[in-house]
């Protein structure tokens, strides 16, 4: 099936904005990425900047939204932060450039992060956090406030995605090797997150 014109130019515009930023590009060269003049760019986002933040937005709700169907569900807090892992690591794998992209557009505007505030809301209303800190009070969940816990659960799953070129050098290791290491990967860092929030159990990667 043939891709819209308007997915094309949003494609187009996440590979530039991905290798220059939303500041260092201009439509010119998103309309030249896409394969189209910049008239019609313009026809259907009207500016760049606003086409950035449909982008910004769209790429940050992907993968929000499926933590909020993960955290609202009726599962146990350790199968909905194996879930968790296992869909970031999904989702990296096809899009492995957007932790670097997300962080270096918030480093350059903090506002960016205002249109997906709505998901980040629902996330809040899942009552996961509320799950957490009952299993904490009865001494089933290590102690760590939410800060803590989201920085193991993203150091360990975003991490090998932004030092991809970095590792790839210091271990001379091919981008298809890599990939393995990243499956890999996803295994351990299930086994470590839970093993470490959760040490009274007894947790392997499969269960």
């Amino acid at each position: 099936m043939n891709q819209s014109t308007e997915e094309k130019i949003k494609q187009a515009a996440l590979s530039v904005f991905i290798q220059k930023g939303s500041a260092n590009c201009t439509s010119r060269e998103i309309a030249r990425e896409a394969g189209m003049n910049v008239a019609l760019v313009n026809y259907y986002f009207r500016s760049k900047s606003k086409l950035f933040a449909l982008i910004f937005e769209s790429v940050m709700q992907d993968f929000l939204k499926s933590m909020v169907q993960v955290f609202s569900s009726e599962l146990p807090i350790r199968e909905k932060i194996k879930i968790l892992i296992e869909r970031e690591f999904e989702f990296l794998g096809k899009h492995p450039d957007i932790p670097n992209f997300v962080i270096n557009e918030l480093a350059r505007n903090p506002e960016a992060i205002h249109g997906i505030i709505p998901v980040l809301q629902m996330v809040n209303e899942s009552g996961v956090f509320d799950e957490a800190r009952k299993l904490q009070e009865q001494g089933d969940m290590r102690q760590m406030d939410i800060v803590q816990i989201t920085l193991l659960i993203m150091s360990n799953c975003q991490y090998p995605f932004m030092a991809q070129p970095l590792m790839k050098v210091i271990h001379g290791v091919s981008n298809e090797t890599y990939k393995e290491h990243l499956i890999a990967h996803k295994d351990h860092a299930v086994a470590m997150v839970l093993g470490y929030l959760f040490p009274n159990d007894q947790i392997t990667p499969h269960e």
